[in-house]
């Protein structure tokens, strides 16, 4: 039995020794990952990604600049006057400490106000990935790059609202 174990362990050293003899091998866990994707930019340098969120759909543009946010031609407090749905567009950027660093234009239409912001701030995230792929594991890990997939449920037949029965009367 000891002199299975030693044989194991001279098995183990040998192995070792081969690996650190070899000079493919890759010596530390940076040299492991798979390289990062190249940035996705257009001719203007800008990239793009579509965001939704209920009946939503933004069309998103990001370029480097000084943090101005444009939706549908009008800059983001005309548009999103509740500060909560600013907020919402602000929320990638903080995330990858990113605040003011890039302008945005987006069109938005379908669904609310509130559905509209989902979107152009799923929209950002995407394209924030596409213009710096190496900001992937922060987006990621905030959420940002998750469809918000709630959307309104369908009325029934024979009920007033999708849950809602008509009122019930016995007699």
């Amino acid at each position: 039995m000891a002199d299975e174990i030693k044989s194991l362990e001279d098995l183990k050293d040998s192995m070792n020794a081969n690996a650190a003899s070899t000079p493919d091998a890759p010596t530390s866990a940076d040299e492991v990952a798979a390289p990062l994707p190249e940035p996705k930019l257009d001719a203007q340098g800008r990239s793009y990604a579509t965001g939704k969120r209920k009946d939503a759909i933004a069309r998103v543009w990001i370029k480097p600049g000084s943090g101005k946010i444009t939706i549908n031609g009008r800059v983001q407090e005309v548009y999103f006057a509740r500060p909560v749905l600013r907020m919402l567009l602000q929320q990638p950027f903080e995330a990858v400490a990113r605040k003011d660093s890039y302008d945005v234009v987006a069109t938005a239409k379908g669904g609310g106000l509130s559905g509209q912001a989902g979107a152009v701030r799923h929209g950002i995230s995407k394209a924030l990935l596409a213009y710096e792929p190496s900001l992937r594991g922060a987006l990621k890990a905030g959420g940002f790059l998750t469809r918000d997939s709630r959307v309104v449920e369908r009325k029934k037949f024979g009920r007033k609202k999708a849950r809602r029965s008509f009122q019930f009367s016995k007699r």
